[in-house]
C-alpha cells in the first residue's frame, strides 16, 4: 500500500510540473535542412543540436560541390541538388519537413515537385522561391536590394563565382557574432555558377499541392525583403512569419529560427 501511495504521489506531482510549464510538447518530426550558396552543412550546426535537443530529428544535406564534397562544379545542377535531397529525404521512414535557405528555396521547391507525398511542409527561411519556368537567376536580377551582385567575382571559365572576400560577412552575417562571422570566412568555397540560371518546372498538382511556409529575414543584405515578398506572394504562400536579423538566421540567431521551425511543426 505504501507502494502505491507513492507511485500516486510521484504522478501528481508529474502532472503538476507539466500543468505549470509554458512550453508545449513538441511533436517528434524529421527535419532536412538544405543550406545556400557560399556555405554548407556547417550553417545548421546550432539549429541541428538545438532541435536535436528536443528530441526532433535531423538531416542536414551536403549539396555536391559545397562543404566536404569534391564534385567538380561543372557537373552540378539544380537537378544534382534536388537529387542528393530527394537521396536523403528516401531514408527516411514517413514524411518529413523540408527546410530551405536561400539558393535551398529553389533545390527544395524542386524536390518537392518530384515527391510531393513525401513531404510533411516546406519551409522556406530567407531563400528564393521560383515559379514555374523560373531560375534563381531570374528572381536575383529583379532584386533591387540585394548588396551581393556587385560582389560578385566570376572565374575565368565561368563554372564559379567567387564573393568578393571584404563584402562576404556584411553580405550573409553582418548581425553575427565575430566567432560565426569567422566560420563564414574559414568554410568559404566558391559557388558553382550552372545551377543559377537552370529553370525548374513546378506544377499545381505537385508542388503546388505542398503545406509551405516562409520565414522572412528582415534585415537580409543578400535577398531584399521586397523581392521576399514578391515571391511569397506569387507563389500564395500565406503563411508568414519572421525573424529580425540577417541573411543567415541560423548564425545570429539560433534559438529563434528552432523556436518557430517548432511553433510551425506544432
Amino acid at each position: 500500500m505504501k507502494h502505491l501511495f507513492a507511485k500516486i504521489a510521484v504522478g501528481i506531482m508529474l502532472l503538476g510540473a507539466q500543468a505549470c510549464s509554458n512550453e508545449p510538447v513538441a511533436k517528434i518530426k524529421t527535419f532536412v535542412l538544405v543550406h545556400g550558396a557560399w556555405q554548407g552543412p556547417y550553417v545548421w550546426q546550432f539549429v541541428k543540436k538545438k532541435l536535436e535537443a528536443k528530441g526532433q530529428k535531423v538531416i542536414v544535406v551536403e549539396l555536391p560541390a559545397h562543404g566536404a564534397d569534391d564534385t567538380s562544379p561543372a557537373a552540378v545542377s539544380i537537378d544534382v541538388y534536388r537529387d542528393k535531397v530527394i537521396a536523403e529525404i528516401n531514408k527516411v521512414n514517413g514524411k518529413v519537413i523540408l527546410v530551405g535557405h536561400s539558393l535551398g528555396g529553389v533545390i527544395v521547391s524542386a524536390a518537392a515537385e518530384k515527391i510531393p507525398s513525401q513531404i510533411e511542409k516546406i519551409i522556406y527561411i530567407g531563400a528564393f522561391v521560383p515559379a514555374n519556368g523560373q531560375s534563381l537567376a531570374d528572381l536575383a536580377f529583379q532584386d533591387t536590394q540585394s548588396q551581393l551582385g556587385p560582389s560578385l567575382v566570376p572565374s575565368a571559365d565561368q563554372l564559379l563565382l567567387d564573393v568578393k572576400m571584404d563584402n562576404l560577412t556584411s553580405i550573409f552575417c553582418q548581425d553575427a557574432t565575430a566567432s560565426a562571422q569567422q566560420l563564414v570566412l574559414d568554410n568559404y568555397r566558391a559557388e558553382p555558377a550552372i545551377p543559377f540560371g537552370d529553370k525548374v518546372t513546378l506544377t499545381e498538382n505537385n508542388f503546388g499541392k505542398t503545406d509551405k511556409y516562409y520565414i522572412h529575414t528582415a534585415a537580409d543584405h543578400a535577398i531584399g525583403i521586397d523581392l521576399q515578398n514578391k515571391m511569397v506572394t506569387s507563389a500564395n504562400i500565406s503563411k508568414l512569419y519572421s525573424i529580425n536579423t540577417g541573411h543567415s538566421p541560423f548564425l545570429s540567431d539560433p534559438d529563434g529560427v528552432t523556436v518557430l521551425l517548432l511553433q510551425i511543426v506544432n
